[in-house]
């Protein structure tokens, strides 16, 4: 089933970016190809494969972790933009009542 312009102009739309129509037939046909090729290679994954994040296994290269006195709060908040309540205040993203 190909994409439409519609159905680009929904996943921008919950993407919350703003394509004009031109975009929206433009990138149809890509997104198309890409979700081809996911699924292509969805047929391949046999079951006996189990599924990995990396080729290699990966070892914890972090130091153990040490509680230590932190900053200051007023000294973390000096460089902020905006502060609250001894918090960083930032903008409201999702238009959402508090």
């Amino acid at each position: 089933m190909a994409l439409t312009a519609d159905d680009v102009a929904a996943l921008a739309r919950l993407a919350r970016i703003d394509l004009t129509p031109d975009e929206q037939q433009q990138l149809a046909p890509q997104l198309d190809v890409i979700l081809e090729s996911v699924a292509r290679v969805s047929e391949v994954a046999a079951e006996d494969v189990p599924p990995t994040s990396h080729a290699l296994p990966l070892t914890n290269v972090f130091r153990a972790d040490e509680v230590r006195d932190s900053l200051p709060v007023d000294q973390v908040l000096a460089g902020a933009p905006a502060a609250e309540q001894d918090r960083f205040r930032v903008p409201r993203i999702l238009d959402e009542e508090a």
